[in-house]
């Protein structure tokens, strides 16, 4: 009884994780990525970034995400924006994911659960990060956030965003 009860207050403190909104300011990190360098979010500022968190690299799921928007790269980047993946996977695991699916844009090694705590992604009892898409502005702000995301069709969403907020609408 005393293990669940344990079990149970762990899973309610990784779920009381902070609520970003729009036009907050974009929590900043460093953090391995596939590259082979430490990337820090403050050092994209001027750019936009669409940092999209998934589970588990190598399940259905999140291999149609990031392939979706792997297919529609070219466009993201008509948009002038950058992508990266995050999840919980070491930087080994990342870097074979990127390799298999050819993916041409950096995964992020979350490994010690900071950004996705930062981000409000992290999931049950911090053994995943949701799933989970934030837009953030050339000036270090969350433009969007896709709470659902379409794994087969994340690509166009992302794209139909990039060109709404640009627009202005």
């Amino acid at each position: 009884m005393k293990t669940m009860l344990v079990l149970f207050c762990m899973a309610l403190i990784a779920r009381q994780a902070v609520a970003l909104a729009v036009n907050d300011l974009a929590p900043d990190f460093n953090a391995p990525s596939t590259s082979g360098e430490t990337i820090r979010l403050s050092g994209l500022k001027g750019s936009w970034v669409v940092l999209y968190f998934y589970p588990k690299a190598f399940t259905p799921g999140c291999t149609k995400e990031s392939c979706s928007l792997r297919d529609g790269y070219a466009y993201v980047q008509k948009q002038g924006a950058k992508i990266l993946g995050v999840s919980l996977d070491d930087i080994e695991t990342q870097t074979r994911f990127k390799k298999e699916y050819a993916l041409p844009f950096d995964l992020i090694s979350d490994s010690k659960k900071e950004i996705s705590k930062a981000y409000g992604t992290l999931g049950a009892m911090a053994a995943y990060s949701e799933r989970k898409t934030f837009i953030i502005s050339p000036d270090g702000k969350i433009a969007h956030i896709f709470d659902k995301v379409n794994v087969d069709d994340h690509d166009a969403e992302v794209v139909a965003m990039l060109e709404k907020l640009k627009a202005g609408k």
